[in-house]
């Protein structure tokens, strides 16, 4: 039992840095795909970059606006007698990503006509 114990620290920091070696790994092998085609991998990066706090911006209001549906929700069935006390962590649990979710396809959308309007110049 010891040694399980003494094995999750070892394994985590094993597939911490294993992961991160990847990540970077990865990133320099499409970085030189790119400089082999002839394209300079900072000029094409992020040409929408403040578009990403955009997509941050709604995802946050979606999860606020998810969580307050679930609380609404809880207060109502706790005022109709369905039970007593906020209960119903599932609900909590299963809005919040829900309206993350559409706040993510919403900056998808806008994302999408501000690359055709930059397109289509």
């Amino acid at each position: 039992m010891e040694a399980t114990r003494a094995m999750i620290p070892i394994v985590l920091f094993i597939c911490a840095a294993t992961t991160l070696f990847g990540i970077y790994y990865l990133r320099n092998k499409e970085n030189m795909a790119l400089i082999e085609r002839g394209i300079n991998p900072r000029e094409s990066y992020r040409k929408f970059g403040s578009l990403t706090y955009l997509k941050y911006a709604l995802m946050m209001i979606g999860a606020g606006i998810g969580l307050l549906i679930a609380y609404l929700i809880d207060v109502n069935m706790v005022t109709r007698g369905f039970s007593v006390g906020p209960q119903h962590p599932a609900l909590y649990f299963s809005l919040i990503p829900i309206c993350a979710g559409l706040g993510l396809v919403l900056s998808y959308n806008i994302e999408k006509k501000e690359m055709q309007k930059y397109l289509n110049k």
